[in-house]
């Protein structure tokens, strides 16, 4: 979904650029470090918090105490801040901003003013399976922020197969997997896949295994939005046993992606899920996690009602099932339990799609339009594809999955949720400050050095000398997110500085302009890709 980027925001950025331009912040020195962030409260992602400074030079952290050994060309007073490393977001839909036509929405500001500094896209088996040209496009058309990139098994399975439900042939197999591996040798982190998400759910588990093997070999991960993490089909334990077992069979390590308990058939199973994960870890097997900070998803509406096999052959045979009357008759009982799964009609917002209709949830559409929801979704889907915020998990989960050391904080980010602008404000202020679900340190490493470790990003992740100098430095009493349902393109507020590559891209509160982002390419095994 593509985010619309309005002159209001182009005009924001310029005037903030202009702001830094005219008024200089930064006293000038003779000495051979260029940026000192001075008497902060410093969270290095990997150490108990302290008072002291960080220095930089050129793209990397110089030095990181107690006392700066040296003078700057640039000094940032960080008194009372928290400065920490930049934020990774392990799991984003930004993919289109970062290879948009627009150099505003290429900075990726929602993220930048909030701390991210690194986001992963391709999640979800989506995304461009051409990494080569994904990573390497930022040296082109410059880039805000960070990013490294998965090769998708959703875009594999339509370039190959389309969208039909069958099996592919060993030759569509071959092609699949030739893909799988060239994109692994162009430097993918691994290979994700949607396996909730049609044409990919009409893949079986061997086919899926038999892909992250070429992952495997050339030492990535298997990223999976899992398949059911309700009780659509298989439910939410076997959905997860599933993802283990692939990454068990193919060889390589597992990450779930946005681990929750969907709707209201599972509520509560937060601790079992767990105790699986635990008990694969202890096994011998890496399983990792990461989650968003908010009780409702983002989904797509027909993903949310249809069954999948109302969506075999794309969204051009879904609409002929629609004028089908038997057809349509085995549907609409299907559909209302699918309903009933994400808690009725009152939690489905419609977040894209018409635009008489985002703002409003199905059930009000419903009452407006004299129909029952089921026929008030049909005639929204007859008309265009549209986007959900699904109102279907509860805090204990959340709660309980937050707290387990091998879950990363993400966004999930997609437009007309408020979880682009503002999930790491929030996690902080909601859970961190607010409710205390986990304490501020936990909340910065598992922001940072967690994911950083986890995929392998070389020099991300921590503060340290030699590391790259992507470094935040935020005000702990005001850090908080603006965006909400209502209004969910609002910047986040507490964010001070954000240095990215050792180049100020925030300062003050306001962005530069500065696109010093980088294409962050995985190296693969030794040897794999001769």
């Amino acid at each position: 979904m593509m985010v619309v980027w309005t002159l209001k925001h182009a005009a924001r950025m310029a005037l903030a650029a202009a702001a830094l331009t005219a008024t200089p912040l930064l006293a000038a020195s003779t000495a051979d470090a260029d940026l000192v962030l001075k008497g902060g409260t410093i969270y290095t992602g990997t150490a108990a918090p302290f008072v002291g400074d960080v220095v930089i030079t050129g793209d990397r952290i110089s030095y990181v105490g107690k006392k700066t050994p040296r003078s700057a060309k640039r000094v940032i007073d960080a008194k009372g801040l928290v400065v920490a490393p930049g934020f990774i977001d392990a799991h984003t839909h930004v993919g289109h901003m970062l290879g948009g036509d627009e150099a505003v929405g290429r900075l990726v500001l929602p993220f930048l003013m909030q701390g991210v500094t690194t986001a992963f896209v391709g999640n979800d088996g989506g995304g461009d399976i051409d990494t080569a040209k994904v990573l390497g496009s930022a040296a082109i058309n410059p880039v805000g922020i960070n990013y490294a990139t998965f090769v998708g098994f959703g875009a594999l399975r339509k370039a190959v197969i389309g969208e039909a439900d069958r099996a592919p042939t060993a030759v569509e197999l071959g092609a699949m997997k030739m893909l799988v591996a060239k994109a692994m040798c162009d430097g993918a982190l691994g290979f994700s896949t949607g396996l909730f998400y049609a044409p990919q759910s009409f893949a079986k588990q061997n086919e899926v295994v038999a892909l992250a093997k070429e992952a495997a070999v050339r030492g990535g991960i298997y990223d999976s939005h899992i398949r059911d993490e309700s009780s659509y089909t298989i439910g939410l334990s076997a959905a997860i046993d599933e993802a283990i077992a692939v990454g068990r069979e193919a060889g390589l390590p597992v990450h779930i992606a946005h681990i929750k308990a969907l709707g209201v058939d599972v509520h509560g199973q937060a601790p079992a899920i767990i105790a699986k994960i635990e008990a694969a870890r202890a096994a011998g097997q890496v399983v990792h996690a990461d989650q968003y900070p908010w009780s409702a998803s983002g989904t797509g509406l027909s993903a949310s009602l249809l069954p999948r096999w109302a969506e075999d052959g794309g969204r051009a045979a879904m609409l002929k099932r629609f004028d089908a009357p038997e057809t349509l008759a085995r549907l609409r009982p299907e559909m209302r339990e699918n309903l009933r799964r994400r808690g009725g009609a009152a939690s489905l917002l419609i977040t894209s799609g018409p635009d008489d209709l985002v703002g409003k949830t199905l059930e009000a559409i419903a009452k407006e339009s004299g129909a029952e929801p089921i026929d008030a979704a049909i005639a929204i889907l007859r008309r265009a594809p549209a986007g959900v915020a699904s109102f279907n998990q509860s805090e204990a989960d959340i709660a309980a999955f937050m707290k387990q050391p091998w879950v990363m904080t993400s966004s999930d980010a997609s437009t007309g949720h408020p979880r682009l602008y503002g999930s790491y404000a929030r996690k902080y202020e909601t859970y961190v400050k607010t409710n205390k679900v986990i304490p501020l340190r936990d909340f910065i490493e598992r922001s940072t050095v967690l994911p950083a470790d986890a995929f392998s990003l070389e020099g991300r992740g921590r503060l340290a000398p030699g590391a790259f100098a992507d470094v935040i430095a935020f005000d702990p009493a005001t850090f908080a997110p603006r965006a909400n349902f209502a209004h969910p393109e609002l910047f986040a507020k507490g964010i001070r500085t954000v240095i990215l590559n050792g180049k100020v891209a925030v300062e003050d509160g306001a962005p530069t302009g500065v696109a010093a982002g980088r294409g962050l390419p995985r190296t693969p095994k030794a040897g794999a890709c001769q």
